[in-house]
């Protein structure tokens, strides 16, 4: 009688913060470690996250990604989140899985946690962030992309209920866009003056970017000037970022990254 093979599920492990379940996976391997952090309302089994993960398991180095409460498979309500919320989930998250040196990977509003976990993290004196890789960064989208535009519709909706909705290019359903959200994004803000994230940052940035423009990435740069700073423009890139040239550039960008600390 033929034994039949294991089956190996790819499932995550969960880690309650705060009282939510984040869903984690987590591959170890060599250092430096590569941290995926997803945009607003994305999962951790995107494309450039699965792309990531298959060239860190191809290359043997730890890789470590998460969903935010209210995303992907952890629990809570999207509606529920701000980015106290999803910083602190990421820090406890990186806290409890990473082992030193590590890549912080930040794509859209993953770049913007990126960032604020870089500032949280020295203040708790750990070093341990090696290099920033960001595309279409979007830190302190809620001031700098979302209130300067916002209807009077959209400020009545906020005023009497809370949110108001938006239709998403990537998704059946809204983006929904919370009062909390935007006041707690106030006290979150990263470009409010020079950025010291002690580390070398690359910037990919697409100039076909229809969400988060590219004169907001050259502003980031600006504000970074202490520190070993790389932006790659790509002329008809969109905010995605996920076409095979795309995704070849992302990991070579990593690959770069990881190989100054080797």
């Amino acid at each position: 009688m033929t034994a039949t093979p294991p089956i190996f599920l790819d499932v995550p492990i969960f880690l309650d913060v705060g009282g939510s379940s984040i869903a984690v996976r987590h591959t170890k391997g060599a250092e430096p470690g590569i941290v995926w952090l997803g945009g607003y309302k994305s999962d951790m089994l995107g494309t450039k996250a699965q792309t990531l993960s298959g060239w860190a398991e191809k290359e043997g180095r730890a890789f470590l990604r998460h969903d935010y409460s209210g995303h992907g498979e952890s629990g809570g309500a999207f509606a529920d989140g701000t980015i106290s919320t999803w910083l602190a989930q990421s820090l406890a998250v990186f806290r409890q899985f990473t082992q030193g040196k590590q890549i912080l990977v930040g794509s859209s509003m993953g770049a913007w946690i990126a960032l604020r976990m870089v500032q949280e993290l020295r203040k708790a004196g750990d070093s341990n962030v090696a290099g920033l890789v960001l595309l279409a960064p979007a830190p302190d989208f809620t001031a700098e992309l979302v209130e300067p535009v916002l209807t009077e519709a959209q400020k009545r909706d906020l005023a009497e209920k809370g949110f108001f909705e938006e239709p998403s290019d990537y998704s059946a359903e809204p983006y929904i866009y919370t009062s909390a959200l935007i006041e707690d994004g106030r006290n979150n803000l990263v470009m409010t003056g020079p950025i010291d994230t002690h580390c070398p940052v690359h910037i990919l940035q697409g100039l076909a970017d229809a969400d988060v423009p590219a004169s907001h990435a050259l502003k980031l740069v600006s504000l970074l000037p202490a520190d070993d700073v790389t932006l790659s423009l790509i002329p008809d890139g969109d905010h995605r970022l996920s076409r095979p040239q795309d995704l070849d550039m992302l990991v070579r960008a990593v690959g770069a990254m990881a190989q100054r600390e080797n």
